[in-house]
């Protein structure tokens, strides 16, 4: 992987996002990561690095299109390129279906599928005048196995998967490729999120037996942004020990 590269994570500074920048810093690519809030972690983050100067931080709520844009372009201003787009940011609260209202509804697909797009959209003109950009979603298993407390989320999820392949033919000619990346259960913050959802059952029932680690997500996400990975676009890569084909 080449140390010219420059990558935009979303939700870069926490959880499976950070282990992505993490990868991505330990091959000297310069990595502008972008986070919602709780700027004190962030900072304490990237200071805890042994290359904090290729790390560039960018605070910004996703769910406003116009935010979206503003920070490609303040990415794309700053470095000169944009060669990696890691669209990893996103939220989630397990709810009843009684209890998603209008705002949950269209904030959660704001936040996890429209920002995506947004992001992507103004990506793409730069990535294509460079003749190489990569693309990767970050999705959920709940898209694929559904989920009764995380319907508004498992919804726009799903929506990433069209969205992915969807780009994906729209860029294929340019250089750019776009993939989705599956994860099941990792040891991150979102399993606090799981109030309702038995995780020790959940934990039991994954052929792997355990929940993974954000390291072994990053690996996969490594891979298709690799420059040897051209000729994989529009790939759905499911990274969850087993969970989705059941019990």
């Amino acid at each position: 992987m080449s140390s010219s590269r420059v990558a935009l994570v979303t939700g870069g500074t926490r959880g499976l996002g950070q282990a992505v920048s993490n990868r991505l810093i330990s091959d000297g690519v310069t990595v502008a990561a972008a986070f919602r809030e709780d700027r004190g972690a962030a900072e304490a983050w990237r200071n805890s690095l042994d290359q904090p100067e290729i790390v560039s931080l960018h605070a910004g709520d996703l769910t406003a299109p116009a935010v979206c844009k503003q920070l490609v372009a303040e990415v794309v201003g700053r470095y000169g390129r944009l060669d990696y787009l890691v669209n990893n940011a996103g939220i989630m609260a397990e709810r009843m279906l009684a209890d998603i209202d209008e705002a949950i509804w269209e904030r959660s697909l704001s936040s996890n599928l429209s920002s995506a797009f947004y992001l992507a959209q103004a990506s793409i003109p730069t990535m294509a005048a460079q003749h190489f950009g990569r693309i990767v979603n970050i999705g959920s298993v709940s898209a694929a196995m559904g989920s009764p407390f995380q319907i508004d989320y498992a919804a726009a999820k799903a929506g990433m998967i069209g969205l992915t392949r969807s780009l994906a033919r729209t860029v294929a000619r340019k250089g750019v490729t776009v993939n989705c990346v599956i994860p099941g259960g990792f040891e991150t913050s979102i399993l606090e999120a799981m109030t309702m959802t038995n995780r020790s059952l959940i934990e039991r029932n994954i052929p792997i037996g355990r929940f993974g680690q954000p390291e072994e997500l990053a690996h996969i996400v490594m891979s298709l942004l690799h420059d040897d990975a051209a000729y994989v676009t529009g790939s759905v890569i499911v990274v969850d020990g087993g969970m989705s084909m059941g019990t």
